[in-house]
């Protein structure tokens, strides 16, 4: 029988191995001779995208960007040059984007763009010069703002949204982006004089992507590990007095018409409060929060036998996100903030986070929710105490807590409401490792659960260790989650199993030819019970080919496995289910296709063909085709279809999934979207629309108006209109 220290013993030689890969000797800074000198400018800044001041023509200037993509040798091929000062309120960043013959290629002018569909300057900053965490700000080419946190040394948070102004403008042979970025807007420690920074700028009409401090290609141009320095002539100024008070009014009117309910009107008043412990720690408070104008989940047709996965979009959950957030791995977190408020009011909130020193970062979080008379749920207090660790130069060692509690509440009290839990609570550890080049990752894990009933089972572990160099790309990871662990507030959509995962990935470089590069990759992720009894398996066998003008293809097959753990309907419509423990075996082969990025027309289509639950056979085809009219409208148009043939009481199945949309952008203040989504499998089609008004520096004004119908077009279950108006207000 499988013993939890069985497994605990090859965790703790991981982390041996970690330990040996992220020693001080490896711990080198890359580019410590890349340097941009920083000083204070002597005149006043005006943010017009000109650069007819003083401190501008003062200010030191780099460039010689180097090629990242499609080739991480030379020069790259546009110009790019940058320039920063600084004053007692803000940061300021100047770059010229020369270009040829074609000025430029974006989406619209919208925010938080995609960076591979859209030229784009965006700069890299890591205050603590931690090599981990930081800032990214930036623009495309159109001037549509990009804005975010950055984690685990290479990862942006575009979520996070703060107050900052810029201005892009247009030249014969070039644009300019200029920027002020307030010291009130960032974390820093006072007293440090070097920050880690990088820039990066893709030009997609040419294909290249490069950087001013040389990023190796199989990186992101945003990877810590390979910023250069920037050195301020004297200490970055105190920001001061930073509180930030973020009030918003709403009014809405909704009404279910499938229900027959009287239309239904709401008044609200809330808010949200930021206070500056430090110029790197924070304090938020939020109060009655309102999230209506957060864009609506892109729908996915389910034929999962597990709970899917959406990401977190509600600003107030953001700041410092992976301090709670990436605890752990995708499919196990102890931490999911989309458990808290998701149709239930949230009376309160409160969380401190943020870096104490160079070595320590906190976060702590307390929110409360009300109760529901309808359901019997209670009211719930929720608790989240995150602490990290820094040690060699860019891993670290992170401890977690999380309490779910229920208060004033007997379990079975009312025999006609459903039961809840008393509490549920979870405590964890985990080693998170990141070699200075970057060449070695890893995560290893341990997790407790806590719970009213009987402990025993209630553990996870899991380990795993990444080598990615400019050819290979191996990984090892094992997880371990007992029978009885729960997480009620995180995102564990699978308990009772071990799981095993190799991977190998292989490219080739030819050194002509259409293709950049080519290359397998292989993969195989087995489960099995605690008694090492074999219940899913999937191979899986796939040949990318990356091509210079920046089309991707692949194929692949794939076997699977599955022995039910407990019955299911392959088609998730409530026909019928399998029984449990029967297995199922089939094979399938599949295709995927993206289109030259850089055209005004783009597409890309995925296909899979082959067995199924049953014996039976799934067909599966989907595509997204776009049209952009820059910088002022960009349509899309997704479309999924799913075909199943299974025996009876099944048999034929289909379901179309439709989602296309418009996005209007008149300025890079003014915002649009109409998104409409058919999703069969659902019987449900959703018109989500969303007018935003960015009057000034994160303020707004939104109005959104939505709707559901089926089973006809216009057979109305639901409509819904909010009016929202937010002030940033800083004192």
């Amino acid at each position: 029988m499988l013993t939890l220290n069985n497994w605990l013993l090859p965790t703790w030689l991981l982390l041996a191995l970690f330990c040996l890969h992220a020693s001080p000797v490896l711990c080198q800074t890359k580019n410590s001779n890349y340097v941009l000198n920083i000083h204070r400018s002597s005149s006043a800044i005006t943010i017009d995208g000109i650069m007819n001041e003083d401190g501008w023509q003062e200010a030191e200037k780099t460039g010689n960007f180097k090629r990242v993509l499609p080739m991480d040798t030379g020069f790259a091929s546009v110009l790019t040059e940058v320039r920063m000062t600084y004053d007692n309120e803000n940061l300021y960043l100047m770059a010229t984007c020369y270009h040829g013959k074609t000025k430029y290629m974006v989406e619209s002018m919208r925010r938080d763009f995609n960076f591979g569909k859209n030229d784009n300057f965006l700069l890299f900053m890591d205050p603590f010069n931690d090599m981990t965490n930081g800032f990214s700000f930036g623009s495309n080419a159109a001037g549509a703002q990009w804005d975010g946190t950055m984690y685990d040394g290479g990862k942006v948070d575009l979520s996070w949204d703060n107050k900052w102004v810029s201005v892009v403008k247009h030249y014969a042979d070039k644009w300019i982006f200029e920027a002020a970025i307030p010291f009130k807007s960032i974390r820093y420690k006072k007293g440090i004089k070097n920050w880690g920074i990088n820039f990066s700028r893709l030009d997609i009409s040419v294909a290249e992507k490069s950087s001013w401090a040389p990023v190796p290609r199989q990186f992101p141009t945003a990877s810590l590990a390979y910023t250069g320095i920037l050195v301020w002539d004297e200490p970055p100024p105190d920001a001061g007095s930073n509180i930030s008070i973020i009030p918003y009014v709403l009014g809405s009117i909704s009404k279910d018409y499938q229900n027959n309910k009287a239309a239904g009107y709401k008044k609200d008043i809330g808010g949200d409060v930021k206070i500056a412990v430090t110029s790197s720690v924070n304090l938020d408070l939020t109060v009655n929060p309102d999230f209506s104008q957060v864009e609506v989940d892109k729908q996915v047709t389910n034929l999962d036998r597990f709970e899917l996965f959406f990401p977190e979009k509600r600003q107030f959950f953001l700041e410092n996100a992976d301090l709670f957030a990436n605890f752990g791995y995708s499919t196990i977190r102890p931490f999911f903030s989309r458990r808290i408020g998701l149709g239930v009011p949230i009376h309160f909130g409160a969380r401190v986070s943020g870096r104490l020193n160079k070595d320590w970062r906190v976060g702590v979080m307390n929110m409360q929710t009300g109760k529901l008379k309808e359901t019997g749920l209670p009211v719930q207090n929720f608790t989240a105490i995150a602490i990290q660790r820094r040690v060699f130069v860019r891993s670290n060692i992170g401890f977690i807590f999380v309490n779910k509690q229920s208060v004033n509440y007997t379990p079975g009290k009312d025999s006609t409401k459903p039961v809840y839990s008393l509490y549920n609570r979870n405590i964890g550890l985990e080693y998170n490792l990141a070699s200075a080049n970057n060449l070695f990752t890893g995560k290893a894990i341990l997790l407790k659960a806590f719970t009213p009933a009987a402990g025993g089972n209630d553990w996870v572990h899991a380990a795993n260790l990444q080598y990615t160099s400019r050819k290979w790309i191996v990984l090892w990871q094992h997880e371990y989650v007992g029978k009885k662990y729960t997480a009620e507030t995180g995102y564990v959509p699978r308990n009772n199993y071990i799981r095993i995962n190799p991977q190998i990935n292989r490219l080739f470089f030819p050194k002509k030819g259409a293709l950049v590069s080519h290359g397998p990759r292989i993969s195989s992720s087995y489960y099995f019970s605690e008694a090492l009894h074999q219940t899913d398996n999937e191979s899986f066998l796939a040949y990318n080919f990356n091509f210079r003008d920046q089309r991707i293809a692949n194929v692949w097959v794939a076997h699977d496995y599955v022995q039910l753990l407990k019955p299911f309907d392959p088609t998730n419509s409530g026909k019928d289910s399998l029984l449990l423990s029967t297995k199922h075996r089939w094979n399938a082969f599949g295709t995927d296709y993206f289109s030259r990025p850089q055209q005004l027309f783009t597409y890309s289509f995925s296909s899979r063909y082959g067995g199924y639950y049953a014996n039976g056979k799934r067909l599966n085809l989907s595509g997204e085709i776009g049209y952009r009219f820059q910088p002022y409208v960009s349509i899309n148009i997704s479309a999924g279809y799913n075909l199943l043939n299974l025996p009876l009481p099944w048999g034929k199945t289909s379901f179309w999934l439709v989602g296309p949309r418009i996005d209007v952008t008149m300025t890079n203040k003014i915002f649009f979207t109409a998104f409409m989504q058919y999703n069969e499998q659902l019987k449900n089609i959703n018109l989500n629309t969303r007018f935003q008004w960015r009057f000034r520096p994160a303020s707004d004004l939104f109005l959104v108006y939505s709707d559901n119908y089926f089973p006809a077009p216009f057979s109305i279950r639901s409509r819904a209109l909010v009016l929202k108006f937010n002030y940033w207000w800083n004192i």
